[in-house]
């Protein structure tokens, strides 16, 4: 029960590596607000768990973010976890022939949304001298692939967001971590390869030592680890969750 009576927002919870860290924080004790754009699945998915709930939210929208905090604060009081997980990506295409909107739209998803929850979630933590945020970012923001290029660069951002935030917040004694996942079983694992064939998994797996996808329950294991209290002296960490793609 490593995260037992911690309360922790998971953005993006409904499915994918959300899912799986939502639900590994349930097995290890946590309360859990499941924050989705899929309001639906959220509901659905706090529905198998008697400590959670969902809840819906466009984490690219500063009011939909403040109002995701005010009421994860009005349910339990109080948040002692952050996983920033909802993310975006572009299809594969040259560079320069990304829309703007499709360019503005990974940014907003993958990069402001981290400054929005950090801009009203902060303020709480700081009070409270204690809080994690875990920032989901990507093998991509480490070692990038062709023609993912604004998607990769937004997860390099997040890379080094993480890193400022907490050298800066490590004095409040806030801790802020990030997983960068290889390509996994998830419903964003066809966008990333454009076309999602046998040809193209092969290719993808090639690249991958270990031999395999990383699985919602990977992200789950790693997530539980860096959030709670057995990672106290761990901050600014970017945790390779990859199978030894990076290497």
């Amino acid at each position: 029960m490593r995260l037992e009576n911690k309360t922790a927002i998971v953005t993006g919870g409904a499915s994918g590596f959300g899912a799986g860290i939502v639900d590994k924080f349930l097995t290890q004790g946590a309360r859990v607000m499941i924050a989705d754009l899929n309001e639906e699945g959220a509901k659905a998915k706090a529905n198998e768990h008697a400590d959670a709930f969902g809840h819906h939210v466009d984490v690219a929208d500063s009011e939909s973010v403040a109002n995701m905090i005010i009421t994860a604060l009005s349910q339990w009081g109080h948040v002692d976890i952050l996983v920033n997980n909802a993310g975006v990506t572009h299809l594969p295409a040259p560079l320069d022939t990304i829309t703007e909107d499709d360019f503005d739209h990974v940014f907003a998803v993958n990069c402001k949304s981290i400054y929005l929850t950090a801009r009203t979630l902060i303020p709480h933590m700081k009070q409270r001298s204690a809080g994690t945020i875990l920032n989901v970012s990507s093998t991509a923001g480490l070692s990038p692939r062709p023609n993912l290029n604004w998607y990769n660069a937004s997860k390099g951002w997040v890379n080094t967001a993480t890193k400022t935030m907490a050298v800066e917040l490590a004095p409040f004694g806030i801790r802020v971590n990030a997983l960068n996942p290889v390509a996994g079983e998830t419903p964003l694992l066809k966008s990333f390869m454009g076309e999602d064939t046998p040809e193209m998994r092969a290719k993808f797996l090639a690249s991958i030592p270990l031999g395999r996808f990383s699985q919602p329950e990977d992200m789950g294991n790693a997530a539980c680890f860096l959030c709670s209290d057995e990672a106290s002296m761990i901050t600014g960490t970017l945790m390779e969750v990859d199978g030894g793609r990076c290497i």
